[in-house]
């Protein structure tokens, strides 16, 4: 495989024989200055407090499939409510004012339906729209009484980065509810005993999402079953891990009694899986959870077994990397609630190494930190120094630099590798599908990114319900954590470095993380695959990848090439990191890019779509002159001309 990278990578100590990628920027300052400042624009799931723009419509509202329904002319679009199918109105008031920090005081109408809140005020030219999701609300408050003018003022903390505050007239009828109160109860719908309106969403599209993913198909794709890892259902019906998907892939010797048996020495049940496995050297990357160590130092003959069984299958190496993600004192710390970490004195021929990643506890507090400097106005003045304070990029690098140590040790290495944190659905999700993403070259693509997202975190169990806390009014719990955008934002990083080995552009990662909160999908309900059979998600609701494979040129990176056979060893040093302004600070109308890129883009990808089919014509042509000249002259040797291959 070709590595891509720099020499302050740790792929800077492989062989010359091996090439970097074209794309790959070992420098930072090859990227102008425009392309820095570009940002796809705002997801269209959420609508933006633009100076210049009255809103950007959700994307169900944006384009739909041709076969169900007319297009609405935009400017009727930015107006009016579209109702999405399913889709009520539930309280409407009038005289309402939005406070922008942006540009100020707005009187307007607001409207809440089962979906969303939507103002719309009427004095500005164009008119201002604010189209938000109530999945994307996590709490809101009263703020103070009643003011002089007879105003009530209520505040909504959002998910997305965001405070909004509204003030309306106190209600006349003191038995009428005020339209926040409805907000509250269509905002927070687990907690008052509605559904989550992805259960009754029912729009149709052209490609069904759900269909994107299946856990067979994806191990032939790598070659398993082989003649060292075999494909079991041991675990076909949830019992001996209720958080882990049905189908798992295991070393071919270990069989499924003995399993059972590892199962009880890991927690939660959580057995050393494979995720990966290398196409040339069989050099593996597995998941699971922390050991059952304890503080009297427990072992399980089972367990080292297995971890040798998953060793001797690479025979390439003898030895196994154990690479547990969390800082040695909190897994020390972990020995106390009878977890804990592998000896290596218990484990022949494995390394442990630490990775010193931190808690959602820290990362929650991290991105808390992140949102009161970036929103609503940033500190020019103290700006570098208070983005350090957040800590927010630091973890960032950890996050990625861990990664890159797995990718190393598999690619470089040839050696097979273990990953867990404490319990294998926060810390080691992030490790394996950012290692995976920069070892194998179809996770790069739309599709393959899907399925990534499908493997290592829908179906090995991360906690969406609990870490998002979708529909559920409790915003304090502990379990509130922001570890899948930290993912995606690690994704953006790679993207930054790496822009044409990417397939997907921004606006598919923003339109990701908007549709994590808004609850219009069904695709990161629940904790689990079993979770998900049970309320039967994917009868019952609409998969995200339904609607992204419906319209792929909206998330489409024109500057696309596969490289798929290159391995990217990315910088992961603080100075080539940057704050993803097109998430994190896309409301601030100053922010945005003067130039709509996300329309550049289009406009790139067709004239990029022309040029390929003017490439095809001529190799026709080619081909044709040459077989007509061979059938000329029959006498002579006939001169051979190869295809000529090109990217565009």
């Amino acid at each position: 495989m070709e590595k891509s990278g720099s020499i302050d990578s740790l792929g800077s100590k492989r062989s010359s024989s091996r090439q970097p990628s074209v794309d790959s920027l070992s420098s930072s300052a090859s990227t102008s200055r425009s392309d820095r400042s570009a940002q796809a624009k705002p997801p269209s799931a959420m609508s933006s407090d633009s100076v210049s723009t009255s809103t950007e419509l959700s994307p169900e509202l944006r384009v739909k499939p041709k076969t169900l329904s007319k297009k609405v002319p935009r400017d009727l679009d930015k107006e009016e409510l579209q109702l999405l199918p399913n889709e009520k109105v539930q309280d409407m008031a009038q005289d309402v004012t939005y406070f922008c920090p942006f540009i100020g005081a707005l009187r307007g109408t607001v409207m809440v339906t089962n979906y969303r809140l939507f103002f719309k005020c009427m004095d500005r030219e164009p008119a201002f729209v604010l189209d938000l999701p109530l999945g994307v609300v996590s709490r809101v408050e009263k703020i103070g009484g009643a003011s002089s003018r007879g105003d009530v003022s209520y505040g909504l903390v959002c998910k997305d980065m965001r405070n909004l505050r509204f003030a309306h007239k106190q209600m006349e009828d003191t038995l009428r509810k005020s339209i926040f109160e409805v907000l509250i109860k269509f905002a927070f719908p687990v907690s008052n005993g509605l559904q989550i309106f992805a259960f009754e969403y029912g729009q149709v599209f052209p490609v069904n999402g759900w269909k994107v993913y299946d856990a067979v198909s994806e191990y032939k794709r790598q070659g398993i079953p082989n003649e060292s890892w075999r494909i079991t259902k041991v675990n076909d019906h949830y019992e001996v891990c209720d958080t882990y998907p049905s189908t798992l892939a295991v070393p071919v010797n270990i069989p499924d009694e003995e399993l059972k048996r590892v199962a009880a020495f890991r927690a939660k049940g959580r057995i050393p899986v494979l995720s990966w496995i290398h196409p040339e050297s069989q050099a593996t990357v597995t998941r699971c959870s922390q050991p059952m160590v304890g503080v009297n130092g427990k072992r399980s003959k089972e367990d080292e077994k297995y971890l040798q069984a998953i060793m001797d299958a690479n025979a390439q190496s003898h030895k196994l990397f154990i690479f547990d993600a969390r800082p040695s004192v909190n897994a020390a710390a972990n020995k106390m609630k009878g977890g804990g970490y592998e000896s290596e004195d218990a484990y022949q021929n494995a390394e442990l190494v630490f990775l010193d990643i931190h808690n959602i506890h820290v990362m929650r507090e991290s991105l808390r930190k992140l949102k009161d400097v970036v929103y609503p106005n940033i500190e020019d003045s103290h700006w570098l120094s208070n983005l350090e304070s957040t800590h927010w990029l630091e973890h960032i690098k950890l996050i990625l630099a861990g990664a890159l140590r797995i990718t190393d040790k598999v690619e470089s290495g040839k050696t097979s590798v273990v990953v867990h944190c404490s319990d294998g659905w926060d810390r080691t999700g992030q490790l394996t599908s950012l290692s995976m993403l920069m070892l194998d070259g179809y996770y790069r693509t739309i599709h393959g990114f899907e399925v990534l997202l499908e493997k290592e975190w829908l179906s090995f169990g991360h906690r969406f319900q609990l870490r998002i806390g979708h529909g559920d009014k409790n915003h304090t719990d502990a379990d509130r954590s922001p570890v899948f955008i930290q993912f995606i934002d690690c994704v953006w990083q790679l993207t930054r470095q790496f822009p044409a080995a990417f397939e997907f552009n921004e606006y598919f990662l923003v339109t990701i993380l908007d549709h994590l909160y808004s609850c219009l999908f069904g695709t990161f309900l629940c904790n689990s695959e079993q979770q998900r059979l049970k309320e039967e998600i994917p009868k019952r609701t609409v998969s995200l990848w339904s609607y992204i494979n419906s319209q792929l040129e909206e998330f489409t990176n024109p500057l696309y090439v596969n490289y798929s056979n290159h391995v990217l060893f990315p910088v992961v040093s603080l100075r080539h990191l940057e704050l993803w302004v097109g998430y994190y600070i896309r409301w601030n109308p100053r922010m945005r890019p003067q130039e709509p890129v996300h329309q550049r883009y289009k406009e790139l990808l067709a004239k990029r779509a022309e040029l390929q089919k003017r490439v095809d014509e001529l190799q026709r042509e080619v081909t044709n002159r040459s077989a007509s000249s061979s059938s000329d002259q029959p006498g002579s040797p006939t001169r051979s001309i190869t295809p000529v291959q090109t990217f565009v």
